[in-house]
């Protein structure tokens, strides 16, 4: 048998960056495990990440780009030609409809390899376009809004490995492995919080695996996040259990937010949310009575409706009770592939947070600081403004709300371009479908877990941990494959404009030294490894410093938090005048479990699954073993004995805008009244695929007119009245 070499690397499928061993034979990935000699994941690495190699050597794995015939059937085609034609198409239609008619879709997956997001915003900035849209827009866009409108802190949020308490609302971070626990290892870093005395809140509709092992568990009826995190601040101010003098040195409109939140009392949180009124104060009190630990929102808590208000309350929660890194503090993660953070013990003040640019076509939505509203842009297609959309990394038939409307639109682009790894159901309805290499075939670093802080302050690198991976294998013989970086220098070559690399500091966590933009040598293909190093340029650690160290190591330094600016008089603000009137809004308005009435009774919920990672992974094997092909819909046995269901039965699910099929399947950690699908399943409706083989696609219930953020153009995509019945 020919002899396995094993690897040091780090892991591709998904951001959390677990360094791995990998064994190679012939040429080819054989197996993923974790890696026990690299520091600060204590050799995690999950069963998604463990099924890697199924995913290089997956028989329906593009290995040549492909083209749409007259007929409607694709044939192959060089990624050279590919490039070369679709550079002449996009020029031919800026010219004729401007380059704003030109969009671009980043998914969940541009964020898995180091340049992708640089280089492709690099080309569409050069190109001239401002249509760029991505999946932060329909996953969590109130983290930015909130952020923008409340304003920050020069030193980041207080962080997790010192934390007394923690609260996570609508979140399942052992399963997500992201957002709302380190992502390093989660299941170690919670044990050992838990043994160390930390105290862990959840707000959930269901008793999740996260929410199993906190102290207090609220299982509220999805949808009332706002009330819940207004009720605990109301308790909070008025018996004066925040951080008065923070607050009165750094913090505006305290009074405000008092009087908002006044009729917020623990008896009326009770009646809408549902929960225990004693629960609430419980958790309000352990959560103020800590010295450090935060509250953190997920998938839940924006999808669920008033994304941007619930996110916004989430962080005044944390500004009144001053959870943030304070002068002498040592900030966790000095910076390695990063540069060097300058932390100071100063506010940021406010920003605007919409209007950041020309209005849309429908419902008044704008460019955001979140980024232009992704539920917005099959819209511009369909009223004719987007003329040609490339996606990257993502699955737009699957991913964005309103499926039929989505469908519609991409099938009257002039020019839809997919970037794909297998015939999904977008790259169905692709005109060309650009074969990339993945993985283990193209090199990396943790600069990029490191740089996830940009998004979250939890999602970040706990610890200044440094691994560089080098390619491992080539691509499969007789195969022709390109990185995306190089399908968008590639465009950019033959249209004759340039990249440039630029590096925002917009951090959650410590402020950083600055970045100067580098510009990519246009005459002269730099390697992927040139690339990443520019990535890396500015760095505190080299990155050649770092490829010294096989298994990656920490590169600790002490950087202590600095004074304010003695000139500084900037101040966070927690009355802004739109959350707070979206607020008051709230008082007027019917209950989110009764917007359905008799017609509608139960709420759908959305929820994270251990062996996909959004649309990836559902047709791997070894993850299919582990969790079938389908999603399938969760539901209490009260529910089932009312509606006269059975485990495995199907069923039909219906909205006030679309109906699904899915198989119903017991799960009595939900709370009654209260079911539950996952998001990212299905395939193109044509394709009349059974719901067993491939799941259903959420997105089919929601519409994105009814009820949306007015800042992020989010939909309600979670907490939906439906009804449910057996299918006949």
């Amino acid at each position: 048998m020919t002899k396995i070499t094993t690897h040091s690397s780090i892991c591709r499928f998904c951001t959390t960056g677990c360094p791995v061993l990998v064994d190679v034979r012939e040429g080819k990935v054989v197996k993923v495990s974790g890696n026990r000699e690299a520091p600060s994941y204590y050799g995690f690495c999950c069963t998604r990440g463990q099924a890697v190699p199924e995913q290089h050597n997956h028989p329906e794995r593009l290995l040549v780009s492909v083209k749409r015939a007259a007929d409607g059937r694709f044939a192959p085609i060089a990624a050279e030609a590919a490039m070369d034609e679709i550079a002449a198409r996009l020029q031919a239609i800026a010219a004729e409809h401007g380059p704003d008619s030109v969009a671009a879709y980043m998914g969940t997956y541009t964020n898995v390899g180091a340049a992708t997001v640089p280089s492709m915003t690099g080309f569409l900035r050069s190109f001239g376009t401002s249509a760029i849209y991505s999946a932060n827009t329909i996953d969590q866009p109130g983290k930015d809004i909130a952020s923008a409108l409340l304003g920050g802190w020069d030193a980041g949020l207080q962080t997790f490995g010192e934390a007394d308490v923690w609260m996570i609302l609508g979140g399942n971070g052992l399963v997500s492995l992201a957002v709302t626990l380190p992502g390093q290892n989660p299941g170690r870093r919670l044990t050992d919080a838990l043994e160390r005395g930390m105290k862990l809140i959840v707000v959930d509709p269901r008793r999740t695996q996260t929410a199993d092992r906190a102290h207090l568990h609220l299982q509220p009826r999805p949808g009332e996040d706002a009330s819940i995190v207004a009720g605990i601040i109301r308790h909070i101010l008025a018996n004066d259990l925040h951080d008065a003098g923070f607050v009165a040195d750094n913090v505006g409109g305290v009074d405000t937010l008092r009087r908002a939140v006044e009729p917020f009392t623990p008896d009326y949180v009770s009646a809408r949310a549902g929960i225990s009124a004693g629960d609430l104060v419980q958790a309000a009190e352990i959560f103020a009575k800590a010295k450090r630990g935060i509250a953190v929102g997920a998938t839940g808590v924006n999808m669920s409706g008033r994304s941007s208000l619930n996110e916004y309350l989430i962080l005044a929660l944390n500004t009144i009770c001053g959870r943030f890194l304070r002068e002498g503090d040592c900030v966790p993660n000095p910076g390695v592939l990063l540069p060097r953070a300058v932390p100071k013990a100063q506010p940021r003040p406010p920003r605007r947070a919409r209007g950041l640019g020309p209005e849309l076509s429908v419902r008044g939505l704008t460019p955001a600081i979140s980024g232009m509203p992704t539920a917005a842009l099959a819209d511009e297609i369909l009223n004719s403004r987007i003329k040609a959309l490339v996606s990257v990394g993502g699955n737009p038939v699957a991913a964005w709300p309103d499926q039929p409307r989505t469908i519609a639109a991409l099938e009257k682009l002039e020019l839809f371009i997919q970037v794909d790894i297998k015939m999904s159901a977008s790259a169905k309805a692709a005109d060309y479908v650009i074969a990339p290499k993945i993985g283990y075939e193209v090199p990396t670093a943790s600069y990029l877990k490191e740089s996830m802080e940009l998004y979250s302050a939890v999602a970040g690198a706990p610890e200044p941990m440094g691994l560089y991976a080098p390619a491992l294998v080539e691509p499969p013989e007789g195969s022709d494959l390109v990185e995306e970086w190089e399908f968008f220098y590639g465009l950019a070559q033959r249209m004759g404009l340039g990249i440039s690399l630029k590096f925002p500091n917009r951090s959650a966590g410590a402020q950083r030294e600055r970045r100067a933009s580098i510009e990519i040598d246009m005459s002269n293909k730099p390697t992927s490894d040139e690339v990443l190093e520019m990535l890396c340029s500015g760095s505190r650690i080299p990155l050649d410093e770092v490829k010294k160290h096989r298994n990656g190591a920490l590169f600790p330094e002490d950087i202590r938090v600095a004074p304010k600016d003695p000139d500084c008089d900037a101040r966070m603000n927690v009355g802004d005048e739109a959350m707070i009137g979206e607020l008051a809004a709230m008082l007027d308005e019917p209950l989110v479990a009764d917007v359905g009435g008799e017609a509608f009774p139960l709420l759908l919920v959305s929820r994270r699954m251990a062996h996909v990672y959004n649309s990836a992974g559902r047709d791997m094997p070894q993850l299919v073993r582990k969790g079938g092909t389908y999603n399938p819909l969760f539901v209490h046995r009260d529910d089932m004995a009312r509606l006269q269901i059975a485990d495995g039965d199907d069923v039909e699910i219906t909205s006030r805008h679309g109906s699904i099929r899915a198989v119903a399947e017991l799960d009595d950690t939900m709370r009654p009244g209260v079911i539950s699908l996952s998001h990212a399943f299905g395939d193109l409706p044509s394709e009349n695929a059974p719901v067993r083989s491939v799941g259903t696609n959420v997105g089919a219930l929601l519409s994105v007119e009814d009820d949306f953020d007015r800042h992020s153009g989010i939909p309600r995509m979670s907490a939906l009245p439906v009804q449910v019945a057996k299918a006949v």
